[in-house]
């Protein structure tokens, strides 16, 4: 059993530090937010997160879980030392890794004993280089210490399913011996037989972005396909189904809808555009799912507009869904942005509702009118958009809505509706991909 601080209780720090301690570990999750510190140790979960209240409060009542503002006390308890603080995106696009460094100074003037020192923020490629430089300079005893680079494969809704059964955990380690320290905080994975990839740091930090660079681009991909099946006829459930049958390909992220968002993929692949141009390398691929990404988000718009005899002055519409996607309040480049802004530009009225979300878009949008559940959104509307794929707009009665609609024209970005239903019931209607059935 290890001595294991987590520094950063955001979506990663605060799901890290979880599932680490309910692997049997002693975890110190701190943060400078003194307000979101308190918060856990009254018992609440900042973020919305499946299973994620429960998985906290298992550990700390078997006290091996606790949260604290003391970030220096923490650094000298801990014989291991994840970095889980935000990386945003920058103005120029790349990671705004300012946070890292301030933590990597801190680690640096409080080191007491060997410790291994891992990253789990995503950073560019070359960070673990710089995090040791700066550690060197503030570690004026010259105390040994190995680093690593530990990236997260969190999908956010299914975060604490994926930190307790991932397909594989990724240790890009400077030694041997930091190895097998994290190999040991693993070690219900590593006795399951879950892959433990060693390799180089700069092999463990491009991984991250490879990964999350290659689900943009399926995602853009499907979104193309799915745009030349609505003008020729063709139905995108069936091929993208058909698609994922092929070993090679597998059916995963290949579900079509307004474009991808969240607090990764956007980020990411901008910033990994943005890393090769500093070794002239044209990331040309990753460029174009980028602008294929932007594209599909106005295309939505352009749904509506056509849905609505190009006018959507005075319309009232009704927003279902402002989460980037469901099981999340996570409203980070959500695609429900866009379509909400370009709605406000043409003079349309909004109402708006999500199942957990209203309160993180009001941060965005404070003068949406929000509605408390999706009876009331729709009520008296014009058109009704799905935006985010919750189960709860999938068992919309078709029929309850088309009475409490002014007009029934509906706008499905996520292909959730019954086409059939929506048909008998004389809906003016349109999806992404499937005009055909």
């Amino acid at each position: 059993m290890k001595r294991i601080t987590i520094i950063g209780t955001g979506y990663v720090g605060l799901v890290s530090g979880a599932g680490i301690s309910d692997f049997g570990h002693r975890v110190r999750c701190t943060d400078i937010d003194k307000q979101k510190i308190d918060l856990l140790n009254d018992g609440s979960i900042p973020i919305y997160e499946p299973g994620l209240k429960m998985l906290v409060a298992r550990n700390v009542n078997a006290k091996r879980l606790t949260f604290t503002v003391d970030v220096e006390e923490a650094i000298k308890w801990a014989e291991v030392i994840f970095i889980a603080v935000g990386t945003p995106q920058g103005e120029n696009g790349e990671a705004d890794i300012s946070a890292v460094k301030a933590v990597a100074e801190q680690i640096g003037k409080n080191l007491n004993n060997y410790k291994v020192i891992s990253t789990k923020s995503t950073v560019p490629i070359g960070t673990g280089k710089m995090i040791q430089k700066i550690i060197d300079e503030d570690n004026l005893d010259k105390i040994k210490y190995d680093y690593c680079s530990n990236p997260e494969f969190l999908r956010e809704g299914a975060a604490v399913r994926d930190f307790l059964h991932p397909d594989r955990v990724v240790l890009g380690s400077t030694s041997g011996k930091a190895f097998e320290y994290l190999k040991d905080v693993y070690r219900p994975l590593y006795i399951n037989e879950t892959p433990m990839v060693h390799t180089t740091v700069e092999t463990a930090e491009m991984i991250k972005y490879a990964a999350n660079a290659f689900l943009a681009i399926k995602i853009s991909y499907i979104n193309e396909v799915a745009n030349l099946c609505d003008e020729i006829g063709a139905d995108v459930h069936v091929v993208a189904k058909t698609l994922g049958t092929d070993g090679r390909i597998s059916p995963k992220f290949l579900h079509p809808g307004p474009g991808f968002g969240g607090s990764c993929f956007p980020k990411d692949t901008k910033a990994l555009v943005e890393i090769a141009k500093n070794y002239k390398i044209d990331m040309a691929v990753v460029t174009a799912a980028i602008e294929a990404n932007n594209f599909q988000r106005k295309r939505m718009l352009n749904k509506l507009n056509e849905l609505l005899d190009n006018n959507l002055k005075g319309k009232v519409i009704a927003i279902l869904g402002l989460a980037f996607k469901q099981e999340t309040d996570d409203v980070r480049e959500s695609p429900a942005i866009d379509i909400i802004s370009g709605i406000h530009d043409e003079g349309g009225i909004i109402k708006a509702y999500d199942p957990i979300a209203n309160d993180s878009m009001k941060e965005i949008f404070p003068a949406l009118d929000f509605k408390s559940n999706w009876h009331k959104a729709v009520e008296g509307s014009d058109a009704a958009v799905i935006m985010t794929e919750w189960n709860e707009f999938r068992g919309m009665d078709l029929e309850k809505l088309k009475i409490l609609m002014s007009q029934p024209v509906v706008l499905d970005t996520r292909n959730i509706l019954n086409i059939t239903e929506l048909k008998r019931l004389e809906f003016k209607y349109d999806n992404v991909g499937r005009r055909v059935a």
